[in-house]
């Protein structure tokens, strides 16, 4: 039985496979038969479209369950929460503020002896889910080799966390630009840079140079919106904007996981361009999630 908690769960060979299987248009339906609970304790749009289209396009049942519902460690704890869930899914996917939820609800499900399988649809310091959709949209317009640089810009967060992961693990350099106070902790950067070429630099337009792809997310993340205001003063300079984008390649394309500020972390005219890919970036939640059930399925 395998969880997807982060994307490193996979080896580099399974990242690639469950990216093959992404993008298979019609998909054995492997869910025949079987429910998945989504539980979802942040509000979700991307996600929970991508995740339900994807349990009904291979055949299974998804039932939403919204935060009301639930009450993690409050109504119950989350180890009695996966328990229970356990007795009717074959999956569990959670949407989460605290990561170790997660953690304690697949220990739950181990130590029960159940068949289920977590899987993370966010937590405070991971997004891996859109990380797979994220080298997805990448491999299909820059591809993966050693000379393509992926520049994120922005807040470092649990999307840069999973996004420089998962870029990493494909064999792509990673440049970070975050102001001073906004960066990963040391052991942090420490453990990224054990995936592959990365650099962490406070200059937008450095991070930005020469770079294929150029990401960008909200600067205020669900949960830290009294930090708003500060944040957008600290962030000034830092709008993905044509400005920024002339410093990338020529055929640089922009990425963000949505949903997007304009006039904050990006510029609209950057956002509507030619070179903005994150419809199809959204678009692709939806395979990710399919490929990834088919993988935990067991299909290779």
């Amino acid at each position: 039985m395998r969880h997807f908690l982060e994307v490193d769960d996979l080896s580099k060979d399974e990242l690639l496979t469950v990216l093959d299987l992404s993008e298979i248009e019609n998909p054995d339906r492997v869910l025949t038969n079987q429910s998945v609970g989504l539980v979802f304790e942040k509000a979700s749009l991307r996600t929970r479209n991508s995740c339900e289209a994807a349990v009904v396009q291979l055949g299974g049942h998804p039932v939403s369950i919204a935060a009301g519902e639930v009450g993690i460690d409050k109504r119950e704890s989350a180890e009695d929460v996966a328990r229970t869930l356990a007795c009717y899914h074959s999956f569990i996917g959670a949407r989460v503020f605290d990561h170790s939820v997660l953690v304690r609800m697949a220990r739950a499900v181990d130590d029960l002896g159940a068949g289920a399988q977590i899987i993370n649809l966010l937590s405070d310091s991971s997004h891996p889910c859109q990380a797979i959709a994220d080298l997805l949209t990448i491999r299909s317009h820059v591809g993966f080799s050693p000379d393509v640089k992926v520049a994120y810009v922005g807040d470092s967060n649990n999307v840069t966390h999973s996004l420089a992961i998962g870029a990493l693990m494909a064999g792509l350099k990673v440049s970070v630009a975050s102001p001073n106070g906004y960066w990963f902790p040391q052991d942090e950067r420490d453990e990224l840079a054990g995936f592959g070429e990365i650099s962490f630099v406070e200059d937008p337009y450095q991070a930005v140079f020469g770079a294929d792809v150029v990401y960008t997310d909200v600067w205020t993340s669900m949960g830290k919106e009294e930090e708003r205001n500060q944040r957008l003063r600290d962030f000034q300079g830092y709008c993905v904007d044509s400005s920024l984008m002339a410093k990338a390649s020529s055929q640089a394309i922009v990425m963000h996981c949505l949903p997007a500020h304009e006039g904050e972390e990006i510029s609209r005219e950057v956002l509507e361009s030619p070179a903005s890919v994150v419809w199809e970036q959204a678009r692709n939640r939806m395979k990710a999630m399919r490929g990834l059930f088919q993988f935990m399925s067991g299909v290779r």
